[in-house]
């Protein structure tokens, strides 16, 4: 099995229970149920079974990607260094640990010191191309096909794609620590509790984190706003 090759081909009875006890029972019990998928992938993994080395590729590789991409605002590190989290990933698979969070928490913490250590050796500050760049980008239509195609019109393309590379121009400028909080709330939809698992720090902290961080890209959108009026 060869992890580099494969990610780059996919890139009481009786009586009624409060509902919050149901909600803490269900949703605890969801949580167990992921987990136990999470480890018994992992250890398909460490078997030796390609198709679930596969598996795991798939379902989170382009979450790694967009991480990191929004972090570094290019298309090319982000695939270098989605390469590099899937390689790192593959030698850890062994320290997986369901006590510690799911899966998608660790890769996601792997990722995120990944992306710090990088930071830290090139200062990379770069924010080129749209946010349409990458995996999901689309082929340019033929006249005919622009006729026939639903959806937004080119004009409208072009003016979101334009508004896209200003957020995330943006977004670059937003200072580290609150720019990695931002991007895994509000971009990768995590909650403040695998935020914090996935940071080292308490929630409070991490909810402190996004507010100044919105706050800091809502500034900076709004002076290139009339930068460009």
């Amino acid at each position: 099995m060869t992890a580099l090759a494969t990610v780059r081909q996919i890139t009481t009875p009786g009586q009624f229970p409060s509902l919050s006890g149901l909600t803490e029972r269900w949703f605890g019990s969801r949580r167990e149920h992921f987990l136990d998928q999470d480890l018994e992938l992992i250890e398909r993994c460490l078997a030796g079974e390609d198709a679930a080395w596969e598996d795991l590729v798939k379902v989170h590789s382009r979450r790694v990607y967009s991480i990191c991409y929004r972090f570094t605002g290019s298309p090319a590190d982000a695939e270098d260094l989605t390469q590099d989290v899937f390689l790192k990933i593959y030698s850890n698979l062994s320290s997986f640990d369901t006590n510690r969070g799911s899966l998608q928490v660790w890769i996601t913490t792997m990722t995120r010191n990944l992306l710090v250590d990088n930071f830290r050796r090139t200062k990379n500050q770069r924010a080129t191309g749209s946010l349409d760049d990458g995996w999901d980008q689309t082929e340019e239509l033929k006249p005919i096909d622009r006729l026939t195609a639903q959806g937004p019109s080119p004009h409208e393309m072009a003016a979101r794609k334009e508004l896209e590379k200003m957020v995330q121009n943006a977004l670059s400028h937003v200072s580290v620590d609150l720019r990695e909080a931002v991007i895994l709330r509000d971009l990768q939809d995590m909650d403040y509790k695998e935020i914090a698992q996935v940071l080292g720090i308490p929630e409070g902290t991490v909810k402190s984190r996004i507010s100044r961080g919105r706050a800091e890209l809502a500034r900076l959108l709004e002076r290139n706003k009339r930068e460009v009026m």
